[in-house]
Parts: C-alpha cells; structure tokens; sequence
C-alpha cells in the first residue's frame, strides 16, 4: 500500500471578485445597523452560504423581501430593474458585483444602443447571463453552443458579449459560425482574466496525473465549466463540494491526483480534500 501523490493547481480557489464579495458582505454583517440580507446567494458555494448565514446575512430571492435594513447584491449582478426598483425602495444598498460582470453589462448596454442584435454566450438560467440581458434588451439571444443559432439572424449586425466563466474555445466556437453570416460583428470578450487563468492551470495540470478533483458548489457555473475541461484531459475527474464526498475507491492503483478548485472555493474547503486524500492508501 502506499500514499496518493498530490499536486494542487497553480491558480485555484477564490478569486478577486469573490474576495471583495466576501469582505462587503462580512463588514455589512459587522457594521451595518437592522437586518442584512442578500439578493440570491453571493456566491455559489453552500458552505460559504452557510457561514454567512450564521454571521446574520439572510438570503433573500426578490428585492421586495427586504423592506428595511441593507441588501447586499450578489456577485453574480443583479437585472437592471431589480437595481432600480431597490434604489428607489430606500433601503442601504451594498453592491457585491463583480467588476467583469459589470463590464459584461456596460458592454451588453453600449451594443444594444448602437443597435446591434445582441448576443449573450453563456448558461440560460444562470444569475449572471439574467442580469447581462437585462442591459442587452428583450431582443438579445442566449446562446450556450453555435447549435443554438436561429437558421435566420434578425440582423446582418451583431455584437456578442459573453458569461465571464465561459472557455475561450466555446467563444471561438461562436465567432466561428457567425462571421460568415453577417456583415458586421463586433465581439467583446467579456471572459474573466481569472477563470482564464484557472481553467488554462487546471488544463495543464490534468494532463500530468491520474485522476482529478475538482472542488467547488455544483451551481457554481465556473467550477462546472473546470470539471468539464479537466474531464476532456483526464475522464477521471470527480466534482465534490466537500472532502466528505471523497470515495477512496476512486484512486484504488493511483500515483498521483490533481486538485483544482473554482473561483467561489475558499482556501480551507481545498485543504481539507488534499488532507483527506493524503490519508488514502492506495
């Protein structure tokens, strides 16, 4: 019997986004006067929702839920109506967005002002794709794939935002198929700096080893988006929110194990899956 060698990721867990997030969030629960509540999950990570939920920040799914006290808008952003039917509400607001969602909204409104069909790559339901279509106008498109495409664009002029998690490979995917189509196209590649960085690391690392282990909540879209880049690298690849979840099956005749982590994952959720697999005797 033997030990698991591990190597964890060169870029894996929180980012700067969900850091600021947090410490809006943690500072409102410390310092401001009534009840703090969040407008959705910040973030998509269970655990830290629940640590959250113990310091006082009540989560909340519609801005009428929060008559008084502060509301904290996730990091995810929030639709254009919902920020103003809140400002216009009276309560404290504390804005959580993460910067590149908000330069994915700026941009998503600068299209649909220069009268571009606009288009959105990206998960059709997920928190941040909402509010980025709620600055890109009722008649924009989310699209997760080219296979999404209409046989008949509406205009020969597009402009294309994209979901700050999404792969650089999936908006090359698109720009692909569009550019035959139309006259113009004008593309801002809103993906984040940092999920670029994770996923290119995780690539890389999944490529050395014999399985991976990809931490982070399952309704996190950029943890989602890891497993499955890693999965085409390394078909060995398990998704856990919690080291709890680790089978030690799973590694039965292995050398070596990679540990990544998305952008929502706090430090001691990824140590204590490398501490739990170091106990494995393979």
């Amino acid at each position: 019997m033997s030990r698991l060698q591990l190597r964890i990721s060169e870029s894996a867990g929180f980012c700067w986004g969900v850091e600021r997030a947090l410490d809006l969030a943690q500072r409102a629960a410390d310092e401001a006067p009534g009840p703090v509540r969040s407008l959705g999950p910040l973030i998509h990570n269970p655990g830290v929702i629940a640590d959250l939920e113990k310091r006082g920040v009540e989560v909340i799914s519609e801005p009428d839920d929060t008559p008084d006290g502060t509301v904290i808008l996730r990091s995810h952003g929030v639709p254009r109506e919902v920020n103003e039917r809140l400002a216009a509400s009276g309560v404290s607001v504390v804005d959580a967005t993460c910067t590149f969602v908000k330069s994915a909204q700026d941009k998503a409104a600068k299209l649909r002002d220069g009268g571009y069909f606009v288009i959105i790559l990206g998960e059709k339901d997920h928190p941040e794709v909402s509010a980025v279509r709620s600055y890109a106008g009722e008649k924009s498109l989310v699209v997760e794939s080219p296979d999404d495409l209409p046989a008949e664009l509406p205009s020969c002029r597009v402009g294309v935002v994209v979901q700050t998690t999404q792969s650089q490979e999936r908006l090359a995917e698109l720009v692909q198929q569009l550019a035959p189509r139309v006259r113009e196209l004008l593309v801002y590649n809103t993906i984040c700096g940092a999920t670029e960085k994770r996923q290119s690391a995780a690539m890389a690392m999944a490529d050395g080893v014999d399985a991976v282990v990809v931490v982070g909540g399952r309704n996190s879209g950029n943890t989602r988006r890891l497993a499955e880049l890693c999965v085409a690298r390394q078909p060995r690849t398990y998704h856990v929110e919690s080291a709890d979840e680790l089978d030690p099956l799973w590694f039965k005749g292995m050398k070596v194990v990679g540990i990544t982590a998305g952008a929502s994952t706090p430090p001691e959720q990824i140590k204590a899956v490398a501490d739990r697999l170091a106990g494995f005797e393979v």
